[in-house]
């Protein structure tokens, strides 16, 4: 695609949308980072019932540096949200689950967080929203991490 003026447009609107998601304020009790660290522990929570999640894959669905992914992990075991575990077989690997009792409170805000989606679905319409959907599935699977 060489069409210049789309790629500013799309340029554009990318620098628009992310700025609504990080100064939304959604995430008044947590920063953004820990936020996501904890969506990603509560979706695994919500398959498996545990939420053990590597920190390794953390790392690699956030595309954040590793030392930002343990900084925001220490917060999170700090204010009693994650307790972090060492792995099974020899202790190298590293594991985070979602402490029970503070589920509550992290689901007051992702329903914040969701309330924004759904105001974005709202203007957009179920269709745009399907197609945005389709097109951040996409760039995940070729890897690309926005």
């Amino acid at each position: 695609m060489e069409n210049e003026a789309l790629l500013e447009r799309m340029l554009r609107a990318w620098i628009g949308v992310s700025g609504l998601l990080k100064s939304s304020r959604i995430t008044r009790e947590l920063t953004y980072n820990e936020a996501i660290v904890m969506k990603l522990v509560y979706d695994q929570y919500k398959t498996d019932g545990t939420g053990r999640t590597a920190v390794r894959w953390i790392v690699q669905e956030t595309n954040m540096r590793k030392s930002l992914v343990n900084r925001t992990v220490n917060a999170l075991c700090a204010q009693g949200y994650l307790v972090r575990e060492r792995g099974d077989a020899d202790g190298r690997s590293v594991f985070v689950r979602p402490v029970a009792e503070r589920l509550p409170d992290f689901l007051a805000v992702h329903r914040r967080s969701l309330e924004l989606v759904r105001q974005i679905a709202d203007v957009v319409g179920p269709e745009d929203a399907e197609t945005f959907v389709r097109m951040y599935e996409k760039l995940s699977a070729a890897g690309i991490r926005l």
